[in-house]
């Protein structure tokens, strides 16, 4: 079984990265791309997936992000 890290940050959709049959790294990928997208203020909404081959979201590796806009001063 092969493994990808996808992503759709407000709106836009990407492969993160691929990681052939290595679970291990796709799990670590995961979680630092989680990490990253947390601590980003320009983002407003993400999902982030651990995908298999077929697509599909292996063992519950799905996280959703959300941040409220942060508004400047005029």
């Amino acid at each position: 079984m092969k493994f990808a890290i996808i992503q759709v940050v407000n709106g836009n959709f990407s492969i993160v990265s691929e990681h052939g049959d290595n679970l291990q790294a796709a799990r670590v990928a995961f979680h630092e791309r989680c990490k990253i997208l947390w601590n980003a203020p320009d983002v407003e909404r993400a999902v982030v997936e651990l995908v298999d081959s077929d697509l599909n979201v292996f063992t519950g590796y799905r996280e959703f992000i959300g941040h409220e806009p942060v508004e400047t001063a005029e």
